[in-house]
């Protein structure tokens, strides 16, 4: 699974990068929790937790089915 989700955050990134930020995957949980960092101008971003839950959570819960959310670390 872990596998599966870098290839949805690697198709993510350039966007983020595109306004000067980036995403980093940490971790998958066994039960299907994923943890990221954000970075550059994400990780001061006021609109960061928006970001994290209505573009990177969703569209990973549409691409793999078995990610039950996404939390932000760091």
């Amino acid at each position: 699974m872990k596998e599966k989700v870098q290839a949805v955050i690697d198709e993510i990134r350039p966007q983020l990068q595109a306004d000067g930020g980036d995403i980093e995957l940490i971790e998958v949980t066994g039960d299907g929790l994923v943890r990221v960092r954000l970075q550059g101008a994400c990780s001061g971003c006021p609109g960061a937790a928006m970001t994290l839950k209505a573009v990177v959570e969703s569209l990973l819960k549409r691409r793999v089915p078995e990610v039950k959310g996404v939390e932000r670390v760091g």
